[in-house]
């Protein structure tokens, strides 16, 4: 039986992203851009969010592409900007159904139909994609946004990408493991905290260097102080668009600070497992927390 520690690196190993993975994510983004290249002027675009800044977990859905809108879509300015998303999801739907395209706040979603098996495993292959049309604005973007009062957001990926870079960095290269671990947690419980960027935005402030070298440990914490201040603004990394913390009120931030105290306290309870000699059941009490990716053997 593998001993908890090393089924940690495995975990962490785990929700990394396959060379397989990769691949049909490219495809995926080859196939949607060149076809939404025959219905729109894009000046350029390119798959960003967390699956650039390596902070996908998995199963692999909901992958970003920023669509930057060239000229002639310039007059889209001054239409309201839900127009622009029904655009999008008019011409998406055309190539793959009805049911298989959604508009969200921000972005259309295209769901490929691939279902994850019981160990949550795809084949290495994509989900979804969220699409997310944008206008460039000095050196950084605006995007539709049905959920902010002007009809748009301000974002820069670019600066959440580098933000996410330092924090590994000054982490021990270990601080993107902990919060795909900590994000894989907030799927398994169906999305306490939302958006799940919300966990990564807290971490970069939560997460103090140097790393403790113990995922168990490092994890105990970050649930618990998570907790602690779920009820607190957080803002935009980049300074720009609305808080990242917006997506709850009051009643779903205190269902999320009970489902991370409860994590927390779960974690303490598989640490005393294994200080007392109970490794099975040690294995056993983190997979309940974080779902079947955490391995047993």
């Amino acid at each position: 039986m593998i001993n908890v520690a090393d089924a940690f690196s495995k975990f962490r190993s785990r929700l990394e992203l396959t060379n397989k993975e990769q691949e049909d994510a490219s495809r995926r983004h080859k196939e949607i851009r060149d076809y939404l290249r025959t219905k729109f002027d894009i000046d350029r675009d390119f798959l960003t969010g967390s699956y650039k800044r390596w902070t996908k977990t998995k199963p692999l859905k909901d992958v970003d592409i920023l669509c930057v809108l060239g000229e002639k879509e310039s007059h889209r300015r001054d239409e309201p900007p839900a127009d622009l998303l029904k655009e999008f999801e008019d011409a998406l739907v055309a190539k793959y159904g009805r049911s298989n395209v959604s508009r969200q706040r921000r972005s259309v979603t295209v769901d490929f139909g691939v279902k994850p098996n019981a160990d949550e495993d795809t084949d290495g292959k994509v989900m979804s994609f969220d699409v997310v049309p944008a206008f460039n604005k000095s050196k950084h973007y605006e995007i539709p946004d049905t959920s902010n009062p002007n009809g748009w957001t301000e974002t820069d990926p670019e600066i959440h990408y580098q933000k996410a870079v330092v924090a590994q960095d000054n982490y021990d290269r270990q601080w993107k493991g902990i919060v795909r671990m900590a994000k894989k947690w907030n799927a398994h419980r169906e999305k306490p905290v939302k958006p799940s960027f919300l966990i990564e935005v807290m971490a970069l402030e939560l997460l103090v260097p140097p790393f403790g070298g113990d995922f168990r440990y490092e994890l105990k914490g970050l649930f618990a102080s998570l907790a602690d201040r779920i009820h607190e603004a957080w803002p935009d990394p980049a300074g720009l668009g609305p808080p990242v913390s917006d997506g709850m009120d009051n009643t779903a931030r205190d269902t999320a600070k009970q489902e991370l105290l409860s994590a927390s306290n779960a974690a303490a309870v598989a640490i005393q497992l294994e200080r007392t000699g109970k490794n099975g059941d040690a294995l056993r009490a983190w997979r309940d927390l974080f779902g079947p990716l955490f391995p047993l053997s």
